[in-house]
């Protein structure tokens, strides 16, 4: 289930458990199998929002061949780990790749912006929303310049390791808040799928609140995150 992007992949990796007596993470590996072989067939699941990032995979006698393991048997769990951190990371904007960091400030989504413009154009109409987007751009501003300590400590080599989750869980959090905002905003004219009456931006307004749902689940729920962080960032007992 959820295999995402897999009606356009040419390959999809899997952990497997290829001994069955061992532990728990111990006895799984990584093994990468083609999808255009026979056995393997995928299905699109609809989203809410309208756009199929999702699929699932079925797997009937498909073949995974030995010479595409990954690593070593038995020990998949462990390159499973660190695809998992390095998911999290490009999530939470830690990705040893990203771009020079844009400059940091209260004023840095012209998309926030220009809601706030449009649609709440007099400063008596509805404070406690104004207060929430000048809210959320100070947060939004604080986790840049958190983003850009962590981004500074990866390139000295610096591993985040487990406190990707950190990010990961904020920053999705604070993605899903954007579009809840800007759907706010907007009010009713926030709220359209089709019609002449909502403008294209107006529907694409809609569709990405609907798709921030999902912002929390991949790549690791939030609880996931939270649970995480818990023991191997805080160090609480089980």
């Amino acid at each position: 289930m959820w295999t995402s992007g897999a009606q356009f992949a040419g390959w999809m990796f899997s952990l497997v458990r290829t001994d069955f007596e061992a532990a728990k993470h111990r006895g799984i590996s990584f093994v990468l199998a083609p999808m255009d072989q026979e056995g393997v067939s995928v299905k699109p699941i609809p989203l809410i929002s309208g756009n199929p990032l999702f699929c699932e995979t079925f797997l009937d006698d498909a073949i995974a061949e030995k010479r595409d393991l990954l690593g070593t048997m038995n020990e998949g769990w462990t390159i499973g780990k660190r695809l998992l951190k390095h998911e999290r990371s490009g999530q939470g904007g830690l990705s040893p790749t990203t771009a020079k960091p844009k400059p940091v400030g209260i004023t840095i989504d012209h998309k926030v912006d220009k809601v706030l413009k449009d649609y709440v154009n007099d400063p008596a109409i509805s404070p406690v929303l104004r207060g929430e987007a000048i809210d959320w751009k100070i947060r939004s501003a604080a986790f840049r310049l958190t983003q850009k300590r962590a981004g500074e400590q990866a390139r000295d080599d610096k591993t985040p390791a487990d406190t990707t989750s950190v990010f990961k869980l904020y920053g999705s959090t604070l993605a899903q808040d954007r579009q809840e905002i800007i759907a706010r905003l907007m009010s009713t004219q926030g709220l359209g799928w089709e019609g002449e009456s909502f403008s294209s931006d107006e529907i694409g307004a809609a569709r990405a609140w609907l798709s921030s749902k999902a912002v929390t689940i991949y790549g690791g729920t939030n609880e996931v995150q939270s649970n995480i962080i818990a023991k191997r960032v805080l160090g609480l007992p089980d």
